[in-house]
Order: C-alpha cells, then structure tokens, then sequence
C-alpha cells in the first residue's frame, strides 16, 4: 500500500482528465475517485483505474454507504467496496459524515446529520464495522448543509473528534464545507478548527461555493476563495501539512446544481 506524503497535492480523477493524466503525467501527490465509480470486476473502468494506480497513490472516496441511516448498514454496497480495496489497494479509503437512502429510497445527496449522543453511538457501530471489514481505518469527512436540526448536542466538528476518538478513524477535513456551514448558520470555522486533534486529520479537501442570495452552496463551480484559503492557513499552522485535494467541476452552472438545493433552514 503506498502512502501519500503530508505535504501531498492532488485532484480528483474524472473522465475529461484521463487521456492528460496518463499521457503527460503531471506531478500529482495522489489521485482521487468515487469508490462507486469501481465497483465492477472488470471492464475499461477498472482498467483506467488500475493504469492511475500504476502511476499514483489512489484515494477511494465513497458517496453511497450512507453511514448514518437509520436502516441497516448496506452490506453488498460494503462487500463491493472491500473487493476494490483489496484489489487497488489504495493509500486512503473515506466516507461521508452522513446518510442518503431511508428503506427502499434513496437520495441523491449527502444529507446532515444530527449531532446528538444517539447518532454519534449509531455512527461509531457503523464505523467500526466498516473499519473491521476493511482491516484499515477511514476517513470519515464533514459536509456541506443546508438545514440544521433543532436540537443538537455538540457541534459538528466536536462530533467528529469524539467519532475518531472512540474508533481511531481519521477525519477527512472538507474546508469549503466547514466554511459554508459556518456562513449558513452563522458560525466560527475558525473555532471549530480547536476541536479537532491534529494527529486524526488524514487528509483536507479544498473547492470552491456559489454564492446565493438564501446562503452558500458547496457546487464545486468556482476557484477555492480567500476565506477558505485563509482557512487552510489556519488548519496547517495547527495541523502541520496534510495531504490535500483542491475539487473543482467547472461544469457546474446554477441552473443544473444549485437550483436543486434548498435554502438553509432549521428543522
């Protein structure tokens, strides 16, 4: 298993980068794919996947294990996700601090969760089955919302220290996601920052938001801003470097994406 430097940079491997990746190949830290982009044995997908890993430390990045739903843990969606670690072999796995599907639907988002004591024991269950099924740590990352609960016992960045405390998971830290939630809900990324322990960040993600006139939206649309670099400042002078992937999807327009989220809200 190769290992990704501290001090790493890297992006996320998408279809309009492959002929660039494997014929130039630029001088990345680590590449980046959906975990569930790879879930088959076979076929042209695996094989481009096997040519980057060939040529980069690989991170698996999941969007579907919905960790925090109230249902039972998905064990084919793990199955199928253990049979590509195995396989790939990549230096870091991650997953999403939330849920996405309740019985038979599923939603297409990564969807908050509440930050109480009832939640935080469902999710260090689910991440210590994960963790024994893989026979590795994870890293579990923040993400962006758009509501808030009422009753919440902790922040989130408080939940996230005391999940990799009680599992010896990592954090995969989303700063653009810290920062959107901060402006959303009128918080203090800065502060939350003071919660986490430095030895648990394996990795930070940075991106660009759009700005509407309801909040911020974390589109991945725009180039990283000054507050959210002025965050990542912050996170290395208390973290000291960590491996760091910048996302940006210059596709995205807000009739296609934004207009799909709602505006921020309490529920």
């Amino acid at each position: 298993m190769t290992k990704v430097p501290a001090s790493a940079v890297g992006i996320g491997l998408r279809q309009p980068h492959y002929r660039e990746v494997f014929e130039r190949r630029p001088a990345l830290g680590f590449l980046e794919v959906h975990s569930e982009n790879f879930f088959l044995d076979g076929g042209a997908s695996m094989h481009t996947l096997a040519r980057a890993r060939a040529a980069y430390p690989i991170s698996l990045h999941g969007v579907g294990l919905s960790l925090g739903s109230a249902d039972s843990l998905a064990q084919t969606h793990l199955a199928k996700l253990q049979r590509l670690v195995e396989r790939i072999e990549p230096a870091l796995v991650s997953e999403h601090l939330s849920w996405g599907s309740v019985g038979s639907r599923h939603f297409n988002d990564l969807l908050p969760m509440p930050l109480t004591h009832e939640a935080l024991t469902l999710l260090s269950a689910r991440v210590d089955h994960v963790q024994s099924v893989l026979k590795r740590p994870i890293l579990i990352e923040n993400v962006s919302a758009y509501v808030a609960y009422e009753h919440a016992d902790m922040s989130e960045t408080a939940f996230l220290a005391e999940l990799a405390r009680r599992t010896g998971c990592g954090l995969l830290l989303d700063l653009n996601n810290l920062y959107v939630n901060a402006v959303n809900f009128d918080l203090d990324p800065f502060a939350g920052l003071a919660d986490l322990v430095p030895e648990t960040i394996g990795e930070i993600h940075l991106a660009g938001h759009t700005r509407t006139d309801a909040g911020l939206i974390d589109t991945h649309g725009t180039r990283v801003c000054s507050d959210v670099w002025a965050l990542y400042e912050a996170a290395c002078r208390q973290f000291g470097p960590r491996p760091t992937l910048i996302e940006w999807t210059p596709i995205c327009r807000r009739s296609t994406c934004c207009s799909k989220r709602p505006p921020p809200q309490r529920r």
